[in-house]
């Protein structure tokens, strides 16, 4: 039996998109894709891939008023054949922005993709043996603007704050509750005040202290090969001392008090430990930072917000804008 005429015939599906847009007509900033479930793999430290879930955004401009729509389903399909062979890294995503904008001969100059995922790093307990992992909110953002190439790097860090004033205050109630419990004029006991000062009553106060997050924004230099996500972090994690921990026995729980009581500080002091330790990397073009306490006092949070102080980078607004 001979195939039927509607078996043979090669149907052309209609493109919508292409056709032109009589009604209203205009160029657009940014047209694309978001929030694209996907694999990204980065380089590893120790040389290994590291596999994470991500979410994508795909996007070019529209320069074409005249017509209705881009390509949309090129950018996803680039966006899948370069993150599922290969790992996420500066020289790859220019790659794939020249596929975007090669994909879109004639319509767009400008592209951009930007990749948000948790980075899980394996880290050491303060004093135990143990070790448990520990997850880094990332964000990697590239941008393709007439030929010139922008990369950002976003990283977020726990850590632990203690209020300075606060520790100053709790110090005091102990001098004033130890001059009520020991009065003037008469002999020390050494072994009564070492039993006191392990009481609930000679320590009758403790400073607050509260999770903190280190919101860092850094503008890179292209020269990268990978991504520096864990130089950064460690990096920053140094400068403030007082990182969220993962196993903790109590052994490592008295050590983490320890750091605490030795860098007691405001949201000021963390901003300004994080400036110091990012200033002088030549390889940052540029940079905005906040330290945010959530403050087990207030209802509100504690915040500081620094940049670089590059012409033409971050705003020093708290949400980090980019001027136009």
């Amino acid at each position: 039996m001979a195939p039927s005429n509607f078996e043979n015939t090669a149907r052309v599906l209609p493109d919508v998109a292409n056709q032109p847009r009589s009604a209203l007509a205009g160029a657009l900033d940014w047209v694309g894709m978001g929030e694209i479930e996907m694999p990204v793999s980065l380089q590893g430290d120790n040389g290994r891939q590291l596999t994470s879930a991500a979410r994508v955004n795909a996007f070019v401009n529209l320069t074409q008023p005249d017509v209705r729509g881009i390509h949309m389903s090129r950018l996803y399909l680039h966006v899948d054949k370069l993150l599922s062979s290969e790992p996420a890294t500066p020289a790859s995503l220019r790659r794939l922005l020249k596929d975007f904008l090669d994909s879109h001969a004639g319509l767009s100059d400008r592209a951009m993709v930007s990749l948000r995922f948790e980075h899980m790093v394996r880290r050491p307990a303060l004093a135990s043996d143990n070790s448990g992992w520990k997850s880094y909110p990332v964000s990697i953002t590239a941008v393709m603007d007439r030929g010139h190439f922008a990369l950002e790097l976003g990283l977020s860090v726990a850590y632990s704050s203690t209020c300075p004033c606060s520790a100053a205050l709790a110090r005091q109630l102990i001098q004033e509750q130890f001059e009520a419990d020991f009065a003037a004029g008469k002999p020390l006991d050494r072994e009564a005040v070492l039993a006191w000062l392990g009481t609930e009553q000679g320590i009758r106060a403790t400073p607050h202290s509260q999770r903190s997050h280190a919101d860092v924004k850094l503008r890179l230099v292209p020269s990268f090969q990978d991504f520096p996500i864990i130089e950064v972090i460690d990096r920053i994690e140094a400068a403030l001392k007082t990182p969220v921990q993962t196993a903790v026995k109590r052994v490592d729980e008295q050590a983490f008090a320890l750091l605490n009581g030795q860098n007691l500080m405001f949201c000021e002091d963390a901003a300004r430990r994080m400036k110091a330790a990012l200033q002088d990397d030549e390889r940052i073009a540029d940079f905005w930072l906040r330290a945010s306490h959530l403050e087990s006092l207030h209802p509100h949070d504690a915040v500081a917000v620094a940049t670089k102080g590059v012409a033409g980078g971050y705003s020093a607004l708290p949400e980090g804008l980019v001027p136009r």
